[in-house]
């Protein structure tokens, strides 16, 4: 038997997946996280969804060498429009944009919906992907960080509640407001690269002139304070 060894990265959400559970996940590409999880025995079964044949096809690849056929199922498609109703009990959506991540859920409401947890790891505009999910009736269970060479990824654990919209102070969009309970171990790293990029941001509109620049300007200049506040709190 193949073990797979995951990087930090996959290894921390493979971490976040119940004992015993009947998983999805979306965007499989090698399938290293469901079959790292069967060799554990930490699930029962597995969907492999991917909208690509060459990943599937990877993931057949790592199934087949893992002797894992009878408790995987392998799916060819978009998103989470490859499962039904019920069919797993947690979802595991990674390595995608939060933009697409939002869509994907609004592709397939019934299961989106009726899912025990979703285990989301949005690769850029994770602040779109929180203001989605606060919008539209989600709660966020979790958050979490984790670092991978020199990046810091954000995974997010929610769950469909039917909650009314919630509106929150723009910068928890930026900066899960979860991560700040937890006191997440790189939550400062978090931070204050974040207040890094928005000065790089502010450092380029030197010399620039408009009023569409002084509206950038200033509202650069509210998040990197807000960043500050939160930095020294």
């Amino acid at each position: 038997m193949k073990y797979v060894k995951l990087t930090d990265r996959l290894l921390k959400i493979a971490s976040l997946v119940d004992n015993g559970k009947r998983i999805a996940d979306i965007g499989t590409d090698h399938g290293y996280i469901p079959v790292y999880l069967l060799n554990q025995n930490k699930i029962q079964y597995a969907i492999l969804g991917d909208v690509n044949k060459g990943p599937l096809e990877n993931a057949r690849k790592e199934v087949t060498r893992n002797k894992l056929q009878d408790k995987v199922d392998l799916r060819l498609g978009s998103g989470i429009e490859v499962l039904k109703e019920n069919e797993v009990d947690e979802i595991i959506i990674a390595g995608m944009g939060g933009m697409l991540i939002n869509n994907l859920l609004k592709a397939n409401e019934k299961v989106a919906h009726t899912t025990e947890k979703l285990i989301l790891q949005p690769m850029q505009a994770p602040e779109e992907l929180r203001m989605f999910l606060y919008q539209n009736g989600y709660k966020i269970l979790d958050e979490h960080l984790v670092r991978e060479e020199h990046r810091l990824y954000e995974i997010i654990v929610c769950k469909y509640e039917g909650l009314e919209p919630q509106e929150i102070d723009p910068i928890y969009y930026e900066i899960g407001l979860k991560l700040i309970e937890n006191n997440d171990p790189l939550l400062n790293d978090f931070i204050e690269n974040k207040i890094r990029i928005n000065q790089n941001v502010l450092k380029k509109l030197e010399g620039k002139e408009g009023q569409g620049i002084e509206d950038k300007r200033a509202t650069l200049n509210k998040k990197i304070d807000a960043l500050n506040d939160l930095l020294n709190k």
